[in-house]
């Protein structure tokens, strides 16, 4: 392979995933793709730097988008339609869309292709064949309108609160989980895998990991969104996770150091920018300071943000709307499932009764999706809030590492059969809003 085809394949993964994630995985996208790919062969020779390729390609790609957006504006449905609608809309999006519907057809097009599709004023002023200057000038005119309109103040980002106004207790709660034979609910949840927080402009909460069998609490985290956020061109919101609290009496074999460690990554505060779009919740971006240094991981990153932060193929994120698939077939302790399998389902619908307070949640099962050889039971109310959060550990996850299998690590803590393989509770976290 030479310098130009090994350039290339390096840059395909993140390639393909900035333009899906602009122009949605339609077939345009391979056509896209391509088209950039033939202009990539042709400009290579003037390239200075092979360093410069990836961020160099990524402007031939936006070029070819905004050439796909000329061609697409000929047709004046897709500028009032290129943003699919959230499956539940929270209150801002509601605001946002019924103050753009109600606004003049030329300030919507404005706002849609220069917010929501992220076209330049010049890209615009070349979609719709009218001068820059007045694009300029009904930007100005749209946007005052907009605000005009808008049901709710505008005045900025969110100012993070110590604890989000909420506090975990140091031990876990007595609960009980009680499966019932009532038919299980759908349910929407639009929280990010793994950290709880929905990507929408004043959310926040609390959330906690509990060590088990002694149910202590090892860290805990304030989260809340503190506003807008953009990465490579994608709208979405910045979130400011800070540690609260970690324990320091940690001995160097307990296994629970690890998940806290994982966790935190040593660090006191994590910034993520996420997104919530076409049915979907996904990470775009995380940052974290060691040493003093700041390292951002994106999604065109590759493994090593898909390992830590990515979900779904090409990040397509985890899906927002649940409804029962009968995957996962489940009876107790004893849960069955194809062979090979890597599923996400929701498997009953249960009473929690935590801490003294009842509440009717359904179980969402995650099977090796997002860690191979972790399985997770996460209880959902019916506004698709995360109550209790459990994982499990396959008996063999990690024996090099802890030099122990997990029903010997933790031989007290409850355990799971699936497909006759035994997975051990290793730890719970608690949510709190």
């Amino acid at each position: 392979m030479d310098e130009q085809e090994a350039l290339l394949a390096s840059s395909r993964i993140p390639l393909e995933r900035w333009i899906k994630a602009h122009i949605g995985p339609v077939q345009d996208a391979e056509d896209i793709l391509q088209d950039t790919w033939v202009a990539a062969l042709e400009g290579l020779p003037t390239l200075r730097s092979k360093d410069a390729f990836l961020p160099w390609v990524l402007g031939i790609a936006r070029r070819k988008c905004a050439d796909w957006y000329r061609r697409q504006s000929r047709s004046p449905v897709i500028l009032t339609q290129r943003v699919p609608e959230a499956s539940v809309p929270g209150p801002e999006e509601t605001f946002v869309e019924e103050t753009l519907s109600g606004l003049p057809a030329p300030d919507r097009t404005m706002l849609r292709l220069f917010y929501l599709d992220n076209l330049s004023q010049r890209e615009i002023a070349q979609a719709l064949q009218i001068p820059e200057g007045t694009v300029k000038s009904r930007m100005h005119t749209a946007r005052m309108r907009f605000r005009a309109a808008y049901p709710v103040s505008m005045q900025g980002g969110i100012t993070m609160e110590k604890n989000a106004g909420t506090t975990l207790p140091p031990i876990l709660p007595a609960y009980s989980i009680v499966w019932t034979d009532k038919p299980v609910f759908s349910v929407d949840c639009e929280e990010l895998e793994g950290w709880f927080i929905v990507p929408r402009l004043g959310e926040k909460l609390v959330w906690g990991i509990y060590d088990l069998p002694s149910r202590r609490l090892d860290v805990a985290y304030a989260i809340q969104v503190t506003g807008p956020g953009r990465v490579h061109g994608l709208d979405g919101v910045s979130i400011l996770a800070k540690v609260l609290s970690a324990r320091s009496d940690f001995s160097q074999n307990d296994p629970v150091k690890n998940a806290v460690d994982a966790s935190t990554g040593g660090q006191e505060e994590w910034v993520f920018i996420a997104q919530a779009k076409d049915g979907y919740t996904r990470f775009l971006s995380a940052e974290h300071v060691e040493n003093g240094v700041h390292t951002i991981s994106t999604f065109l990153d590759g493994d090593a943000f898909m390992d830590s932060w990515g979900f779904g193929e090409e990040n397509c994120g985890a899906p927002i709307h649940r409804k029962k698939e009968g995957k996962i077939l489940r009876q107790g302790c004893s849960i069955s499932v194809p062979p090979e399998s890597r599923l996400m389902d929701l498997v009953g619908r249960c009473d929690l009764l935590l801490n003294g307070v009842h509440y009717d949640t359904v179980c969402l099962m995650d099977l090796d999706m997002y860690q191979e050889g972790m399985v997770t039971e996460q209880y959902l109310n019916a506004q698709g809030q995360t109550i209790l959060w459990r994982r499990f550990n396959r008996d063999d996850w990690a024996v090099d590492r802890y030099g122990k299998t997990w029903s010997a690590l933790l031989p007290d803590n409850e355990q799971l059969t699936i497909n006759g393989q035994r997975y051990v509770h290793w730890y719970d976290c608690l949510c709190l809003r």
